[in-house]
């Protein structure tokens, strides 16, 4: 690993909402659903009603951690046809016109099939801030490591309830930007109550030294936000920005994300 400073753009975003004395929102959508626009336009939607990140998910043939909602999503947007080069045009596409962070979630194998440096690449010129990689660890990371330093990407990884100190300290290292807290063990999906693992384990990643910890799956209404704002630096919404991109299109996405920024307040103790 380069011990090189790297500006992140991640930090940067989170940090801005901690001085404004609340968490950061963080948005998910699927890149190409309902279309490349779409997702584009939902993108800019986020930016402007609250949110301070976005993830943009490259849809993918067999998930592992993605609950039915998204599921059906990628799904669809594989049927017609989405490559995953695509992605960069979306990225570009919200960056070009809003400040928001903007990082890519993605699983590992589509990266390798481009080529780790290439995509990395790309996805800088873009105006990408780094990637999400729910099933890489730090141990198999080295390329990964390389070309985010070179080219000045964040690299978020995952820690969960299961995760032992030893795995946690190790990933909270390796992290750059926000380390990535699932606060259940299981597939995506709207909650109506949060895992009171969630505050256990952002406890954990703090206690190893992480300075931004945001909590994502299940989240889906103000009150959750709002829960997870008090202990956390970032809340992730995923599943239910999907669904209401499925059900009312880009104007929903505003709506709903405008509801869920009312719950980022922190409330004096």
């Amino acid at each position: 690993m380069s011990t090189a400073p790297t500006a992140s753009k991640s930090a940067a975003a989170i940090d801005k909402a901690r001085a404004e004395g609340r968490a950061a929102l963080i948005g998910y959508l699927p890149a190409g659903y309902p279309d490349v626009e779409q997702t584009i336009a939902a993108g800019i939607a986020l930016a402007e009603n609250g949110a301070d990140l976005i993830e943009i998910g490259i849809p993918y043939s067999d998930p592992v951690m993605d609950g039915q909602v998204i599921q059906a999503a990628t799904t669809e947007a594989l049927a017609k046809g989405f490559h995953v080069r695509q992605v960069f045009d979306v990225v570009a596409g919200i960056t070009s016109k809003t400040d928001a962070a903007v990082l890519v979630m993605t699983y590992w194998n589509p990266v390798v099939r481009m080529g780790v440096d290439e995509f990395s690449r790309r996805l800088a010129e873009a105006g990408g801030a780094g990637l999400i990689t729910p099933d890489l660890i730090p141990d198999e990371a080295s390329e990964w490591f390389e070309a985010s330093d070179k080219y000045g990407l964040d690299r978020v990884f995952l820690v969960a309830p299961s995760s032992t100190p030893e795995r946690m300290k190790r990933t909270v290292e390796a992290s750059r930007g926000f380390v990535y807290a699932v606060s259940i063990m299981g597939v995506t999906g709207a909650r109506t109550s949060v895992s009171s693992a969630a505050k256990d384990v952002v406890a954990a990643a703090h206690h190893a030294g992480a300075e931004r910890v945001c909590v994502g799956l299940g989240v889906s209404t103000a009150d959750q936000v709002r829960e997870i704002g008090a202990y956390a630096e970032g809340v992730i919404v995923g599943t239910a920005l999907v669904a209401a991109i499925r059900d009312g299109g880009v104007q929903a996405v505003a709506d709903l994300t405008r509801e869920l920024s009312t719950g980022l307040v922190r409330e004096e103790a």
